[in-house]
């Protein structure tokens, strides 16, 4: 009886082990830093892509990748709320 109840103790820490894990996942995906960290790698690379290529104006040109993930990153939060709703009618 006892050792049952350590065990099942012990899987309870497991447990919450797991879900602290993956709480700080999911802030982390969720999080501004990331998607700002995202979106200024997305323009350094697609700058350095566009100067390789000649192609002119690539401070302004490389800014409509990284504009556009920042605006798809956002939209996707309402999105998924909708879905989610719907969802779970």
């Amino acid at each position: 009886m006892i050792e049952k109840i350590e065990k099942l103790e012990k899987d309870i820490e497991e447990i919450n082990i797991r879900n602290k894990r993956v709480e700080t996942d999911k802030a982390w995906e969720t999080s501004l830093t990331r998607k700002i960290f995202i979106a200024i790698s997305t323009y350094l690379l697609i700058f350095l892509f566009m100067v390789m290529l000649g192609i002119d104006k690539p401070f302004i040109s490389s800014l409509i990748p990284a504009v556009a993930y920042l605006i798809s990153t956002a939209s996707l939060e309402k999105i998924k709320s909708n879905w989610l709703e719907r969802k779970n009618k």
